[in-house]
């Protein structure tokens, strides 16, 4: 039966996918956050003593990434990929989120990839991979690996058995967190956006993190906020789900009052509980 059918895959063709994953028109004052966040951005930049802007880990224009370094010796490499649905949004609006991460004396890069339609989903999973191994080479140590939204994906996709991670950089991953990550794709299929991403089914189904393996030895941590729209609370559960008992250590957690946006706020706060299940 097609991924598209309404029951044997579990993808409701009746549900307002449109609707679903509009998280702008559900969380008030989503654009100024958005705004604000490009502020502190580069504010924070600008105040950065030790990092490197706009580091080339690939060809494309946009495979370019910030490396921020703590004072002293790192303790290792934390990598932050921002969401935007695969179609939105550069490193360039999340520099601030490196705050946490610096201050417990990690190293963190934070990459722009090729957005869609100039790329597929599967070419931002490759060019992340570029990324992290760019910066592995250059940050001795553990690598720890968060993103946000679309950026929760990737990061997940950099956990799976058989994925694009080169072996000796896989053998270095500790943990990875998905904040607001979606995990299944095959319902972007049935929205409006897959007019822009061209997800075919094949794809849909080799880029879920949830319909793969996780890399053994990684622990991972699904977080999302509790105020977020009905389908990411479900695909934080799914992914769970399909994980649980198969990763090293599988950790759910549902941040109070926390929405789409202002739940990754947490990165930039050294003492939050984001920060500390990432890299406490």
């Amino acid at each position: 039966m097609s991924d598209m059918a309404g029951g044997g895959a579990g993808i409701d063709s009746g549900i307002d996918w449109a609707d679903a994953f509009d998280n702008m028109g559900h969380v008030p004052g989503a654009a100024e956050m958005l705004r604000q966040g490009a502020e502190d951005a580069r504010a924070f930049r600008e105040a950065a003593s030790n990092a490197s802007f706009d580091l080339a880990y690939g060809r494309g224009p946009r495979t370019l990434l910030d490396l921020f370094l703590p004072m002293g010796q790192p303790r290792g490499l934390a990598v932050f990929l921002h969401g935007g649905y695969w179609q939105r949004l550069s490193k360039d609006d999340w520099s601030h989120v490196a705050a946490g991460a610096l201050a417990r004396g990690w190293a963190m890069a934070i990459p722009s990839y090729t957005l869609a339609p100039q790329a597929r989903i599967s070419q931002m999973t490759r060019e992340m991979a570029q990324a992290v191994t760019f910066a592995a080479a250059r940050v001795p140590g553990p690598l720890r690996i968060a993103g946000h939204s679309a950026g929760g994906h990737l990061a997940l996709r950099m956990a799976c058995a058989g994925g694009p991670l080169d072996p000796a950089v896989a053998a270095r991953l500790e943990h990875v967190v998905s904040i607001s990550g979606l995990h299944d794709l095959r319902p972007l299929r049935l929205s409006p956006m897959n007019a822009v991403l061209g997800l075919d089914a094949d794809e849909a189904r080799a880029e879920s993190p949830a319909l793969a393996a996780p890399l053994p030895g990684v622990a991972v941590t699904v977080w999302v906020g509790g105020a977020e729209r009905p389908e990411f609370l479900r695909q934080a559960g799914l992914m769970a789900e399909a994980w649980e008992g198969r990763a090293a250590a599988l950790t759910r957690v549902i941040e109070n009052r926390r929405n789409h946006f202002d739940v990754v706020e947490g990165l930039a706060a050294p003492a939050s509980p984001l920060v500390e299940a990432f890299l406490g």
